[in-house]
């Protein structure tokens, strides 16, 4: 390629990409740390300083956004700032949850650390693309980490199996978007999304329905949201207990940052079709959860009601379309999205993370039936989990609750009041089970043969903290910690 192309490609694009810098960087610094053996004890130091380093200029894009990069197709605006901070907070958790998880695993560590850093450089790709082919390229520096992470505890079955059915359905998801975006690029001549905005007329066609259809669905599978949601269970059950976490937070954030962007091209009449899916997915991921008793299932199929009801908030942006308010709703779509999806990363991580921790004492901590008078041992842990769980559930003064109220509001302002209404009361569902943890950890007995959990790691328990205080930090006063991005 002609290096004056390179040059104006990359030109002033240094503060545009420094979280994918830092990341590149960290992962390049872990892998040779993991190759000299008088490195190693370096190398447990590099990942939180790799994530730090990549959040401060995150940080950064907020407070001085950089603009269009790379020949317009990476936006580094405040809002691919802002995203990228709830995917790097959902890396760090996931990590801090890995440390001391492993047993047999434990020499391979560096692999685990340097997939782990690859995958938030693919979401932030995600969050700030502008064309469908950067769009691909994070996807795919998203996924693959993933199916290798899902797969980590190679000497259990469930763990491989997990890894080879998220790749086999991920594969199927890919070849949904490649259709899809090769539909569209057929009809309109771009891969850009401002330039499928500007198509939007022939966007109604069947060619462009039909490649729409494809791309949303592809979207959907990455983001477990109904009728491509069937992965998540055995997905998440499967995989580790902190990969887990950072494919219930992380991706899903991801997901629905792109699906924002993408809202100016599609066509207002979809609203209402969004809409639909979205409360039929709450329905079924509530309705999923309430017979669970392995807790990652659980947290699952809650993933796929919460799946459900950012869409809502996306369909409500997308049916403002052409309307006088168009611009007041889908910036509240905005504020609402980053706000559901931060409260989610802390409260579904943290509850995860939670699990992670007792699992040191056994892997039948999984199930809710260990959990039961828990808060007569351990009452900091029965604590954390009642509060993430109140949180999930949408109870005042958490993160949680307002994140749900910025999401039905959001549909109100568009003027789908029967969905939201809908929404809203297959949310009251899901406080059946989040409840249900909250019983069993205080108003149940300890069995008699369980013997109190003994497994202290630190790390583990700073995360569970400081998530428990973000979870009501975001609940009392999200202004402090949002500032303007929110309204």
């Amino acid at each position: 390629m002609n290096p004056e192309i390179l040059n104006e490609l990359y030109a002033g694009a240094g503060a545009a990409l420094a979280p994918l810098l830092w990341l590149a960087a960290g992962l390049s610094a872990v892998l040779i740390a993991d190759v000299f053996a008088g490195l190693k004890a370096v190398r447990p130091v590099l990942v939180p300083l790799t994530l730090g380093g990549a959040a401060w200029s995150a940080g950064a894009l907020i407070s001085d956004p950089a603009g269009a990069v790379l020949g317009g197709s990476f936006l580094a605006d405040a809002r691919t700032g802002a995203f990228a901070l709830v995917f790097l907070a959902s890396a760090a958790l996931a990590w801090a949850q890995a440390r001391r998880y492993y047993t047999e695993e434990a020499p391979f560590l560096g692999e685990h650390d340097a997939l782990l850093l690859t995958a938030p450089m693919g979401m932030i790709l995600m969050a700030g693309a502008q064309d469908l082919i950067l769009f691909f390229v994070g996807l795919e520096l998203l996924s693959i980490p993933l199916y290798c992470l899902s797969a980590f505890r190679r000497a259990r079955t469930e763990s491989v199996e997990a890894g080879l059915r998220y790749f086999v359905l991920g594969a199927f998801g890919v070849a949904l978007f490649l259709m899809g975006a090769a539909l569209l690029y057929t009809l309109t001549g771009s891969v850009s999304l401002e330039g499928l905005a500007a198509a939007k007329e022939l966007l109604a066609s069947p060619m462009g329905a039909t490649g729409l259809a494809l791309l949303l669905a592809s979207l959907f599978f990455k983001a477990g949201v109904a009728p491509f949601h069937l992965w998540v269970p055995d997905v998440y059950q499967g995989a580790p207990t902190p990969i887990a976490s950072l494919m219930a937070t992380g991706t899903k954030a991801a997901a629905f940052a792109f699906l924002l962007r993408l809202v100016p091209a599609l066509p207002a009449e979809a609203g209402v079709g969004l809409g639909l899916v979205a409360v039929v997915t709450m329905a079924i991921g509530n309705l999923g959860a309430l017979g669970q008793t392995d807790l990652k299932r659980l947290f699952a199929w809650s993933g796929v009601a919460h799946a459900g009801t950012l869409l809502l908030v996306i369909a409500g942006a997308v049916a403002a379309g052409g309307t006088d308010h168009q611009e007041a709703v889908r910036n509240a779509a905005f504020s609402a999205t980053l706000l559901y999806v931060a409260a989610y990363a802390f409260s579904a991580g943290g509850a995860l993370g939670l699990v992670a921790w007792m699992e040191a004492d056994g892997e039948e901590y999984r199930s809710l039936s260990r959990w039961q008078g828990l808060g007569t041992v351990r009452p900091g842990v029965a604590a954390g989990m009642t509060l993430f769980a109140l949180s999930l559930g949408g109870i005042p003064a958490t993160g949680g609750f307002l994140g749900k109220w910025l999401a039905f509001s959001t549909a109100v302002r568009a003027e789908l009041v029967p969905l939201a209404v809908l929404g809203a009361l297959t949310s009251v569902v899901a406080l059946g089970y989040y409840l249900r943890i909250v019983v069993d950890l205080w108003m149940r007995p300890r069995p008699e043969d369980a013997a109190a959990p003994s497994a202290e790691r630190p790390l583990a328990a700073f995360a569970a903290g400081f998530s428990a205080a973000m979870v009501l930090a975001l609940g009392v006063a999200p202004g402090l910690l949002l500032g303007r991005l929110i309204g």
